[in-house]
């Protein structure tokens, strides 16, 4: 049996007491102690960084350039290029407002002064404007006015263009007036005015040939709506005006007459070729018109064969279905019968009302009632003269001149 062993106790080491000696001690640099002062002061960085307000980090702190700006990279030529354009884009604006100023200016004067019923439309031309207002000179003017009264019709366009126009000014914001050395343009007298202007008569008017003017349309006459037919030739009137010569005039009273003004042979009222040709079958009328010996005569029938045909219908209608006949009774101018015989003009169909109303309408009358001449009005000063009548699809358009016209004074 084995002896009993001594076993030696070592004495532990209160924990409490080895701290108070710590504490103790003044501190001893150390790695522990190091630690423990690193911990301190952040943990003050950090509460300081809490109570400053946040702010992005700069990055550029401390750098010394500047910003450049949006221009600094193109060449000075460039630039120089770029303000010229901007200098020339402003005054180009302002050269184009005082035209526009000026036009509408010069288009009240000529308003007023020619006492027109509309303002004309005035263009300048030439570029650019501020040196030519400078200059006291124009180029180039071309006025337009619309619906100039002439006569009994109007116009409707008068177009002129004044070249090397010389103004008469106070300075460059006050213009006197202007004298036009030189002149030119051309006068409409358009189809489609005319028509409106003389629709009294509905008729229409339209070209023909360069000088020629044809009218188609319907006149009313004693509460009849006659065709009417007529040409019209145009010529030079003067050096402000033209005129129409009127021929050609027929009035056609349905199928039953024909009426042309004036004292020939041919003219005045005369049976249509379908009235006369109507005769032999309506034997009433045919006995009628032969039992004038007025109409016997001017037909040129020999008196035995009106008796017979007048006793027999077969050779009445064989007598009046021949040319011949036809012919001589289409010549025969009732006109001359009217006062007469007025039944037998009733018989064959006229109203007497219309045949009263039909000498009254002479040549001249109806010249009248047709014409499409007209003279410009006279200028204040200088003189307009027409040139080269000639008539067009849309009217008829006449060359003008003018010189030594002042404007404005």
């Amino acid at each position: 049996m084995r002896s009993p062993h001594h076993i030696t106790a070592h004495p532990y080491a209160n924990p409490y007491e080895q701290l108070g000696v710590l504490d103790e001690d003044p501190p001893v640099d150390g790695p522990l102690e190091e630690f423990l002062v690193e911990d301190t002061e952040h943990a003050r960085d950090e509460a300081a960084a809490q109570d400053d307000p946040w702010a992005p980090p700069n990055h550029r702190k401390g750098s010394r350039r500047k910003r450049r700006g949006r221009l600094a990279g193109l060449p000075f030529a460039m630039k120089a290029v770029a303000g010229i354009l901007v200098v020339a884009a402003f005054v180009t604006l302002a050269d184009r407002w005082a035209l526009l100023y000026a036009e509408r200016r010069a288009a009240d004067t000529l308003k007023t002064r020619l006492k027109l019923t509309a303002a004309p439309e005035v263009e300048i031309a030439g570029f650019p404007f501020l040196t030519q207002l400078a200059d006291e000179r124009l180029d180039s003017v071309k006025v337009t006015v619309p619906d100039v009264a002439a006569d009994r019709i109007s116009l409707a366009q008068v177009t002129a263009t004044a070249k090397d126009v010389r103004l008469d000014t106070d300075g460059p914001a006050s213009v006197r007036g202007a004298d036009v050395p030189r002149l030119e343009g051309d006068v409409l007298l358009s189809f489609a005015d005319l028509n409106r202007e003389l629709g009294a008569s509905q008729v229409t008017f339209t070209g023909e040939g360069r000088d020629r003017v044809r009218a188609r349309g319907t006149l009313p006459v004693a509460g009849h709506d006659l065709r009417l037919r007529a040409e019209a030739r145009i010529v030079r009137n003067g050096d402000r005006g033209i005129a129409t010569h009127i021929g050609g005039m027929r009035l056609d009273i349905g199928d039953l007459a024909t009426y042309r003004p004036g004292a020939r042979t041919s003219e005045g009222l005369h049976l249509s070729r379908e009235s006369v040709a109507r005769l032999a079958h309506e034997t009433r009328k045919a006995k009628a018109l032969l039992s004038v010996p007025a109409v016997v005569r001017r037909l040129g029938v020999p008196d035995s064969l009106v008796r017979e045909a007048l006793a027999n219908e077969s050779k009445l209608t064989d007598l009046v279905g021949t040319p011949r006949f036809l012919h001589r009774a289409m010549r025969l101018n009732l006109i001359d019968l009217a006062l007469d015989h007025p039944q037998l003009l009733a018989l064959l169909g006229f109203d007497p009302a219309l045949l009263d109303a039909l000498p009254r309408l002479t040549r001249p009358v109806l010249t009248d009632q047709l014409s499409l001449g007209f003279r410009l009005p006279e200028p204040p000063s200088g003189r307009v003269t027409l040139r080269d009548v000639r008539v067009e699809k849309d009217g008829i358009r006449v060359r003008l001149e003018g010189a030594g016209l002042e404007v404005g004074r």
